[in-house]
């Protein structure tokens, strides 16, 4: 009987649990909650918003009620802030997906079937938002895993800043931060950042390799280096901190004081050089991604048109000051390359800009990894790159065939056809393979004709016969091959093995270890001071026990060296002996267990007190000579054990 109405009340608890869970969520109306109308806006929404979270936020508030609160106001603004939950909403009731009249059938069905893993399952029942299948999809577009963060986001990182949120469920955190994580998300993406998410409670293994160890956690990775965000979670810090990652060498800020160097340091650098003209003091965070990601291709500089010394170059190249404006410089500093003008520049657009003048036009071959990307293996027949190659020699100033040359390229860009030139004296190896064996080339520019046939060094290659002096003659005959080549690709008829190019811009070995030197001490300091504790407990606790032992033997040497010194002072009278020059031996009765002086071999006189603690309690690794003497030859004896002891030992007896 008992078990029957124990049974009947469990059954009646349910049921009315039930009820009060349909009726609140019936009764929950987001307009009410946000105190704003229907026909709200999203800036009045958002502005109501932060004012109620900052009033109910249950660490400020100390209200009982301020947690149930709080929640019902983020539950409120995620509805509302987006516009396709928000019309589910006015429309039917309800923020699902779903929509029309079959939807509404099926709430209460819905609700009931769900009803019993809701009650023991799922904190969504008492309306938590914490259950990761009811939260907003931005979350799940960015999750990442082990194998694609180590593939795929530390190699990208060398190229553009990630932002990853360490995050897991039942974190409330999470949920107050998750309204400013997407605006910010919105706004770094179309910047070029990357964005990424991590569930610690599905990939520990990643979150443990990250040094997270609680959540909410927001950290950032740029050439494969994490470092962690320390500051309140809002708009301004988090874009601050993306640019705090990137380096603060990546653009130089030009006037008419420094731009001429600057535009002149193609050649040295062997890129070309981009300027945008803008009214902001301040580089633009777009203009910082897009330099951290072509810094290995083109030098960066930046002109704030509002400020005095700017006006030589803004009508020395005419430029509109009231939209920025971005401009490349290759070979030719007195004119841009190319121009692009627009109010609201996207990344897209600098994107396919800078992408289509990546390259001089006609660079200098410093690497093997240039010689890649401008020649490349032949794929087919329809994919023939041919590469004409200038070789010539180094020299401060442009000279007569380089000029020449420069301006055949110019005017003969294809898209079948790249123009390098070489350094002759630096890549010598190089320059021999391809020029004939003959006097007319020494100390002349040449130029081939080439196109590799593998990644091993074979190409196929003709060197015009007679030295490039850059004459009209010379761009004629040059041109007559090319457009043989068009028709007759066996015209390149010598065949060669290409040594590697040396890398010309490699720093020197002592630069090389300097700079791998200060980044990894840059990378202790960042792992002691910057990341988490428990990461570097093993390392830590290694080195204070090395430490720890180290300096206690030296304090316990210290000590007893001091107290075997006080210890094996001689007596006064036998000070006085060695004064007045005395040689009658003496013997001491002290204990001569302890230590002997260096440079001494101390002689002690056995008697029944001391034949204990020399002979019976004698140290482990020690050795006593005992010499049995009279009077009458003690003196005699002892002078000489004493040479054999100087002599064995090298020190002198001291009775």
């Amino acid at each position: 009987m008992e078990v029957r109405k124990l049974s009947i009340s469990w059954q009646f608890l349910i049921v009315l649990v039930l009820i009060l869970q349909i009726l609140s969520a019936l009764d929950f109306d987001p307009y009410r909650v946000l105190g704003v109308s229907r026909t709200a806006s999203q800036a009045d929404i958002k502005k109501a918003y932060k004012k109620l979270a900052r009033e109910w936020h249950p660490d400020k508030n100390k209200d009982p009620g301020a947690e149930d609160k709080f929640i019902q106001i983020s539950k409120a603004y995620e509805i509302l802030s987006n516009e396709e939950k928000r019309s589910n909403y006015d429309q039917y009731g309800d923020a699902g997906e779903n929509q029309g009249y079959q939807k509404q059938q099926q709430q209460r069905e819905y609700r009931f079937r769900h009803f019993h893993e809701n009650f023991y399952f799922d904190e969504s029942f008492f309306h938590f938002p914490f259950n990761s299948e009811r939260r907003d999809s931005i979350d799940e577009k960015y999750l990442l895993h082990f194998s694609h963060y180590v593939n795929e986001v530390v190699p990208d990182s060398f190229k553009k800043p990630y932002l990853i949120k360490i995050t897991s469920d039942w974190c409330f955190s999470c949920i107050h931060i998750e309204p400013v994580w997407k605006e910010v998300v919105q706004e770094l993406e179309e910047l070029g950042v990357g964005i990424g998410v991590v569930h610690a409670g599905y990939e520990r293994r990643l979150a443990h390799h990250l040094g997270a160890h609680s959540t909410p956690s927001i950290l950032g990775i740029i050439n494969g280096k994490i470092s962690f965000f320390h500051n309140a979670v809002v708009r301004e810090n988090l874009r601050q901190f993306v640019e705090s990652l990137l380096p603060g060498n990546l653009v130089e800020k030009v006037t008419n004081k420094n731009y001429v160097r600057f535009l002149s340091g193609w050649q040295q650098e062997n890129k070309p050089h981009v300027l945008l003209f803008d009214q902001t003091p301040i580089v633009p965070l777009l203009y910082k991604l897009t330099a951290f990601a072509y810094k290995d291709y083109l030098s960066f500089g930046y002109v704030y048109v509002g400020l005095r010394g700017t006006e030589e170059m803004t009508r020395r190249y005419n430029i509109n000051i009231y939209a920025p404006t971005l401009l490349v410089f290759k070979e030719h500093i007195n004119k841009p390359a190319d121009v692009i003008q627009a109010r609201g520049m996207k990344k897209q657009i600098i994107d396919d800009f800078i992408t289509q003048n990546k390259y001089l036009l006609a660079a200098r071959l410093t690497s093997q990894k240039l010689f890649h990307e401008f020649c490349p293996v032949k794929r087919s027949h329809r994919q023939r790159k041919y590469c004409v190659v200038l070789l010539t020699a180094e020299t401060t100033k442009l000279s007569k065939p380089f000029e020449a040359f420069l301006s055949f390229a110019l005017a003969n860009t294809q898209d079948t056809v790249r123009f390098v030139h070489v350094y002759s004296n630096r890549q010598q190896e190089f320059a021999d393979t391809l020029l004939p064996d003959s006097e007319a080339f020494q100390g002349k520019s040449a130029v081939s004709i080439l196109e590799r046939r593998n990644t091993a060094g074979r190409v196929v290659y003709k060197t015009l016969e007679d030295p490039w002096i850059g004459s009209e003659s010379d761009k004629f005959i040059l041109l007559g091959y090319l457009d043989q080549l068009r028709k007759d690709p066996a015209l390149l008829s010598s065949e060669a093995v290409l040594p590697d190019l040396t890398d010309e811009l490699a720093p020197v070995f002592l630069l090389r270890w300097f700079y791998s030197a200060s980044n990894y001490i840059s990378d202790c300091w960042d792992s002691i001071f910057h990341n988490n504790w428990r990461e570097m407990m093993p390392l830590l606790s290694l080195i204070f026990s090395a430490l720890f032992i180290l300096f206690g033997t030296v304090i316990v040497q210290a000590f007893s060296d001091s107290n075997d010194e006080r210890e094996s002072s001689p007596p006064e009278k036998e000070e006085a002996q060695e004064k007045t020059g005395k040689t009658e031996p003496s013997f001491t009765k002290e204990n001569s267990s302890k230590i002997p002086k260096k440079g001494f071999v101390e002689v002690t006189e056995l008697t029944d007190v001391t034949y204990t603690s020399n002979l019976v309690r004698l140290r482990p690794g020690h050795m006593n000579v005992v010499l049995i003497l009279s009077n009458s030859t003690k003196t005699s004896l002892l002078q000489k054990f004493a040479l054999e002891v100087y002599t064995f030992t090298g020190k002198i007896i001291r009775w």
